[in-house]
């Protein structure tokens, strides 16, 4: 079984170098790069080089921070599953991290078990976020907003579909519930996201709490 390769985006060096010897004392992960900034990630990236399995994300750095560096990734590198780091815990950063796609949100003072669950999650179930950050994103939302005069109409699977992708379901045992193909499911996947004008699960999550489609 091959190492899950980690890259690690970091300007504290030092930081970025404890890290690294975290990430390599796990025996299934490794440390495949360190950067500095987001344009080291990026330009390595622009130049045809392989994503690794994880990216560790710090948010705040200079020259090109988390959020750019998300907003960059979800444009070229939508396949990336990050893992956004920070020392803080502001809720508009997290909610900025999380809608451009960030996989999940850790501050760096976690507890390694923790640390080690969010990677194994988020490359199983595609997404791993504490109670600390479902609480923020839940709150964000405006419970006294509307919905939307122009109601979106969703087919009696495509809402089977929204309601179980809210749940902490992989892909695969949405399909199996469903009795159906995971290309069938991922095929709902794509017109639900198209639909409701998101990129991310976590997106698709906010606009059902917010319009009723299940509740948190």
């Amino acid at each position: 079984m091959n190492n899950i390769k980690i890259t690690i985006v970091d300007d504290h060096k030092l930081f970025a170098q404890g890290l690294s010897k975290l990430v390599d004392s796990i025996p299934e992960f490794e440390t495949e790069n360190i950067f500095h900034n987001g344009e080291e990630l990026t330009e390595y990236l622009a130049a045809g080089n392989p994503l690794s399995d994880v990216i560790l994300l710090d948010v705040n750095m200079p020259i090109m921070d988390g959020i750019a560096t998300m907003k960059w990734l979800k444009k070229f590198q939508p396949k990336a599953k990050v893992l956004a780091l920070s020392m803080e815990h502001d809720e508009e950063t997290i909610i900025k991290m999380i809608k451009s796609g960030a996989r999940g949100y850790l501050l760096k003072d976690v507890e390694p078990g923790i640390f080690k669950l969010a990677i194994h999650t988020i490359l199983q179930q595609g997404y791993y976020y504490t109670d600390m950050v479902t609480n923020i994103i839940v709150n964000s939302l405006d419970n006294n907003e509307e919905p939307s005069e122009k109601q979106i109409q969703f087919k009696e699977k495509e809402l089977l579909f929204i309601q179980k992708a809210c749940e902490e379901k992989t892909y695969q045992e949405i399909a199996e519930e469903m009795n159906l193909a995971f290309k069938t499911i991922d095929g709902y996947r794509q017109r639900v996201f198209e639909k409701v004008g998101v990129n991310s699960r976590i997106g698709l999550v906010i606009y059902a709490v917010k319009n009723g489609i299940v509740e948190m």
